[in-house]
């Protein structure tokens, strides 16, 4: 068995005293494992970071087998990524979020996503804004999408600025500001048409990550016995800590 396939590094394990265990998301092999011969060696180790991207041959006998990965870096992003805290804990989480993916199931769409997500990390702002959209991508991914687009109580697809925490589903301005303290609010970067360059406040930061955070819980995590991962605080609250400052410095 062999094949070749665009990936990136979601992380890396330590097996024997030189080779290591890599996994990748892939574009077409979804996320796979393999043996690279060396890479727990300095020559390989800059290549196999978390968020890199590469180009990797897999070879086994068997389809079931681990199998061994042949790996050459295309985008060697960890080197400039990783200086930053923010970014640090990004890519640990969105690699822990690609890890809910069945293994060797394919997910185009997801691993397109996860490559943007990766080259917007220079800029916070628009880091916290992938994310959260990634998160979304992963529920509609996992089968708990939300319907953003029209309100859940009158059918309106304009002016919805709340999201029901019972269905997942948009309200509108109109329907639900009787009830608007039971109800998320709507970031304007994931409402039709809204949120152009910079359309996002710091409110609206934490309003999506209240919202994507709530639905991943109760239909993903939770019943895996999980929750959300250190690293996704660690990201939330450099983020906040980082627009804190600028605000500070600001005259």
């Amino acid at each position: 068995m062999e094949w070749t396939d665009e990936g990136i590094v979601l992380g890396v394990r330590r097996h024997g005293e030189s080779s290591a265990i890599v996994e990748l998301l892939t574009r077409g092999h979804g996320r796979h494992l393999g043996l690279v011969r060396g890479g727990a060696g300095k020559r390989m180790r800059p290549m196999l970071q978390p968020g890199n991207s590469v180009t990797a041959v897999w070879r086994a006998r068997l389809d079931e087998h681990l199998g061994y990965y042949a790996i050459e870096g295309t985008r060697l992003r960890a080197a400039t990524v990783l200086a930053s805290s923010h970014a640090t804990y990004g890519v640990t989480h969105l690699a822990s979020l690609a890890r809910l993916l069945p293994e060797r199931d394919p997910h185009q769409d997801i691993y397109e996503m996860l490559e943007r997500t990766l080259d917007d990390f220079d800029d916070i702002g628009e880091a916290a804004v992938q994310l959260i959209k990634f998160e979304l991508a992963m529920l509609a991914e996992l089968g708990f999408g939300l319907d953003l687009e029209n309100c859940a109580a009158t059918g309106e697809t304009s002016d919805l600025v709340y999201v029901s925490p019972k269905s997942g589903g948009a309200v509108s301005r109109r329907a639900g500001d009787p009830w608007r303290d039971r109800l998320l609010r709507l970031p304007a970067f994931l409402r039709e048409g809204g949120g152009g360059e910079n359309g996002w406040s710091d409110q609206d930061l934490q309003d999506g990550f209240q919202l994507t955070g709530l639905f991943l819980l109760r239909h993903v995590l939770e019943p895996r016995g999980q929750g959300h991962s250190d690293a996704r605080d660690g990201f939330i609250n450099a983020v906040r800590k980082y627009r804190a400052r600028a605000e500070a410095a600001s005259p």
